[in-house]
C-alpha cells in the first residue's frame, strides 16, 4: 500500500478529535466533589475501560497504555515518521539518561523508561555499552559518545542530564529545519527558548557559574546564549535583572503570570510554557496539507492525560477545586 498523504490522514485525525474531553466535560470533572463522581463522568469518555471500584490505584499504568497505543496508531499512519519522533523524542533522551544511569550504578532501571514509539531499550542499552550504533540517528550516537567520554573523567552523574538534554534541543533544531515545516520550527525554537529561560532561572538562583551554564544552556533558540550568560556571573543583583530582561523579552506577555516580585513561580512557568506551545496548534484546523492537525492530536492527547493524572491525584490527596483548577494544562480548541 502506497504511503498516505497529510491530506488524506487528516480526515483521520478529526475523527480521532472527536473523541477528546472537551472543556466543559474537563471542568464538570475539576467540580467532582468525590472519586465516585469523577468515575461516573469518566464512564462517558473514551476512558471508559479504564473506570471500575478502585481504578484510581492502577489509572496511571492505565493511562500509560493509552498513551503507548495512541503513539502506535499515529506513527502507522504518520506519513513522516520523523514528525512524530520529533515530538517523542523527549522520552528517547530521557530512556538514554536513565539507561546511562542505571549502567553506571550496576542497577536495572527499565521501569522507569517511556514508550517512545521509535528505539527500543535493547537498542539503547547496546549503544550505551558499545558506543556505537547504525540505527541511532548520528546525534543521538553523538550524545551517547559525549556522555562516556564524561564519565570516563568524571563521577559526576548530573553530567549525564546536561549533556543529554542539550543534545536533545541540538536535535530538535536541527530535524526542525531539515523537514522545513515553518509552522513547526517555530514552535521548536519557541520550546528551546523558553527552556534556556527556565535553565537560567534556575542557574542564577544556584549560583552556577559561566562555565557550568555554558554547559546546559542551548544556542539552538532565538534568544542569544551570551545574553543569557551576562546573568551567571553571581552577581549582586542579577536574579532581579534577568527578570527585568524577561520582562522586555518576546516571551513577557506568556510567562508574566509566573513572574513575581523578585521571584519566579517555577511550577508555573511549567505550566504556561505547556499552554503557550498548545497555542501553536490551534491554527490546525485550517491546514489540510501538512503536519500541524497531526502533532495537533499528539499534543492534545498528552494534555489530556496529563490533566487526567491532575485530576485523580488531587482528588486522591484531597486538593481543593481551586488548587486543582490552577494545575490543569490549557486544553486546546480543536
Amino acid at each position: 500500500m502506497s504511503q498516505l498523504t497529510y491530506h488524506e490522514i487528516n480526515p483521520l485525525v478529526r475523527i480521532k478529535e472527536l473523541e477528546l474531553i472537551t472543556k466543559d466535560e474537563f471542568e464538570r470533572m475539576i467540580e467532582a466533589e468525590t472519586m465516585e463522581q469523577l468515575a461516573s463522568l469518566l464512564k462517558d469518555t473514551h476512558y471508559s475501560s479504564y473506570i471500575y471500584p478502585g481504578f484510581e490505584h492502577e489509572f496511571e499504568q492505565n493511562l500509560n497504555k493509552e498513551i503507548e497505543e495512541e503513539y502506535r496508531e499515529i506513527i502507522e499512519i504518520a506519513p513522516e515518521k520523523e514528525v512524530i519522533w520529533l515530538y517523542t523524542m523527549r522520552y528517547t533522551f530521557h530512556n538514554l539518561k536513565v539507561l546511562t544511569k542505571a549502567k553506571r550504578l550496576n542497577k536495572e532501571l527499565n521501569q522507569l523508561c517511556i514508550y517512545d514509539g521509535f528505539y527500543s531499550i535493547e537498542t539503547l542499552k547496546r549503544a550505551i555499552q558499545t558506543g556505537y550504533s547504525t540505527q541511532l540517528p548520528t546525534t543521538v550516537a553523538e550524545s551517547i559518545r559525549e556522555v562516556t567520554l564524561h564519565l570516563e573523567e568524571s563521577k559526576v552523574l548530573q553530567g549525564i542530564d546536561v549533556i543529554y538534554d542539550r543534545y536533545f534541543l541540538k536535535t530538535q533544531r536541527e530535524l526542525g529545519e531539515t523537514l522545513g515545516y515553518p509552522e513547526l520550527l517555530n514552535e521548536i525554537i519557541s520550546f528551546i527558548d523558553l527552556t534556556n529561560i527556565e535553565t537560567t532561572a534556575r542557574g542564577i538562583l544556584q549560583k552556577r557559574n559561566r562555565n557550568f551554564m555554558t554547559g546546559v544552556l542551548s544556542s539552538m533558540g532565538s534568544i542569544s546564549k551570551e545574553s543569557l550568560l551576562t546573568f551567571a556571573d553571581n552577581r549582586e543583583g542579577s536574579f532581579e535583572a534577568f527578570i527585568d530582561f524577561l520582562h522586555n523579552s518576546d516571551y513577557a506577555q506568556v510567562i508574566a503570570p509566573a513572574l513575581l516580585e523578585g521571584e519566579i513561580a517555577f511550577n508555573l512557568l511549567g505550566k504556561l510554557k505547556d499552554d503557550y506551545l498548545t497555542q501553536h496548534y490551534e491554527g490546525a484546523q485550517t491546514q489540510a496539507f501538512g503536519p500541524l492537525p497531526l502533532l495537533a492530536l499528539l499534543n492534545a492527547k498528552e494534555i489530556e492525560i496529563k490533566n487526567l493524572r491532575t485530576l485523580v491525584i488531587g482528588k486522591k490527596c484531597g486538593f481543593t477545586t481551586q488548587q486543582i483548577r490552577e494545575r490543569m494544562r490549557r486544553v486546546n480548541d480543536l
